[in-house]
């Protein structure tokens, strides 16, 4: 897994989510409540705080959502009918299958208590009295560790029925995946759940109005979830001036790739990405910086010199040309071979298309063979223009937007590095001299 840090570097900000993390106990209850968990939840139920209260609470905060759309999650909060009497649905998607991100599953590993405490308060905000948290198929150790969890906070009175003696109920249940990345998406992940083929939904109609088993459903990522019980403690202001305007309070970076120390990162929004890379150790060998994927494999990469002058928030990584997208930040040096590197990426969602929308079924297979032909020698010079016509033609033409996720790494490698294809082409090998 790598390092977990939560150094501010200067900042004196205390960690929001991977506080104390370091314990052997941390995933306990009482460790947990010993660092002021369900403090908030407490606080709720006894001020009898009502859900537009803490609704505006996190509305206040600019908290967006972490799995990677950055949606406003108050806002997204308030969609939920509020007149329905009928059964609603939470569900937390910790479906976490993204190449290069990794933080979900620790923040449930080491401090599952602040997503089972975050979960019950917007279950209270919105009226709801069920909810699951979908875990990813390739880490059983964590869904059992939620799952142990789960059974403390209900022992404790904590779920389950009249929750510490009040009239507010909510039941949450842990949910095993098969290992499907198109059941990160949330429909695909409803699907799953209800025991069918985990494929994504036509939209609209939305979750919030038709989502699991057809009732109203809202669907939060894992970290989003974690940082509202900090929010509910010390006020949706306070959040947002850890921050910068629109991008409130901490974003946990999951770092990997040419670095000294691959890990989990917690730092406020809108830090430097130079002051991230340097919490990392700085680059693997003292070589020089190239690329840089900074929100997952499914977003564009950008070159390593403009990412210096970057901040790791979603308006200024878009400016750049970019996504924060989860904060899976995928760092490569000047030993990477740009074309193998796509080569890569391609391949991976080539497999994980479900094969749902004929361009993106199609279209990943073409990416794919295009680049396998580029990077073996057999490449031809309109095989660069076919890659950007082919990915333009999938963008925004599929169910979901696994199509984007293909195609945009596809557009951005060839913008940024057309060079090292066009070497390739022309003399069927690396321009990226070899190195021991």
């Amino acid at each position: 897994m790598g390092a977990i840090d939560t150094c501010f570097h200067g900042r004196h900000i205390a960690p929001q989510i991977l506080a104390g993390v370091t314990s052997p106990d941390s995933w306990r209850l009482k460790d947990y409540e010993a660092r002021d968990g369900y403090q908030a939840l407490r606080r709720i139920i006894a001020e009898k705080l009502t859900p537009d209260q803490v609704v505006a609470e996190v509305k206040a905060s600019a908290l967006r959502g972490r799995g990677g759309a950055g949606f406003p999650t108050g806002l997204k909060w308030s969609f939920m009918p509020r007149q329905y009497t009928g059964q609603k649905y939470l569900v937390c998607n910790s479906d976490e299958g993204e190449p290069g991100t990794f933080k979900d599953r620790d923040i449930l590993r080491y401090n599952p208590h602040v997503v089972i405490e975050g979960m019950a308060i917007a279950a209270y905000a919105m009226g709801i009295t069920v909810g699951y948290n979908y875990i990813h198929g390739e880490i059983w150790d964590v869904y059992e560790r939620f799952g142990a969890a789960i059974e403390e906070a209900r022992a404790a009175g904590l779920l389950g029925d009249n929750i510490l003696g009040s009239d507010f109920s909510f039941q949450l249940h842990a949910f095993h995946g098969a290992g499907a990345y198109i059941c990160g998406e949330e429909t695909a992940l409803l699907e799953s759940i209800e025991g069918k083929k985990g494929q994504p939904r036509y939209k609209p109609p939305f979750p919030a109005s038709f989502g699991l088993y057809g009732k109203p459903t809202t669907v939060n990522n894992t970290e989003t979830f974690a940082s509202v019980p900090w929010i509910i403690r010390n006020s949706g202001q306070k959040y947002l001036e850890v921050g910068k305007p629109n991008n409130g309070g901490t974003k946990i970076f999951s770092v990997s790739g040419d670095i000294e120390r691959p890990g989990n990162y917690e730092v406020p929004m809108g830090t430097p990405f130079a002051t991230l890379l340097e919490l990392a150790g700085g680059m693997r060998g003292g070589r020089k910086i190239k690329a840089v994927i900074p929100g997952g494999s499914s977003m564009p990469v950008l070159p390593g010199e403009l990412m210096m002058q970057c901040d790791m928030d979603y308006d200024s990584i878009s400016k750049a040309g970019s996504m924060l997208g989860s904060g899976a930040v995928i760092v490569m040096d000047e030993t990477r071979c740009m074309v193998k590197s796509l080569l890569r990426l391609a391949y991976f969602y080539y497999e994980e298309s479900c094969g749902q929308c004929t361009p993106c079924r199609e279209g990943t297979g073409w990416l794919y063979r295009m680049i396998h032909r580029i990077e073996h020698g057999e490449g031809r010079m309109e095989d660069l223009d076919e890659l950007d016509r082919v990915a333009e033609n999938i963008m925004g033409r599929t169910i979901c937007a696994l199509g984007e996720a293909a195609a945009m790494p596809v557009r951005s490698f060839v913008k940024h590095f057309r060079d090292e294809f066009v070497y390739h082409v022309e003399h069927k090998n690396c321009l990226v001299p070899k190195y021991v």
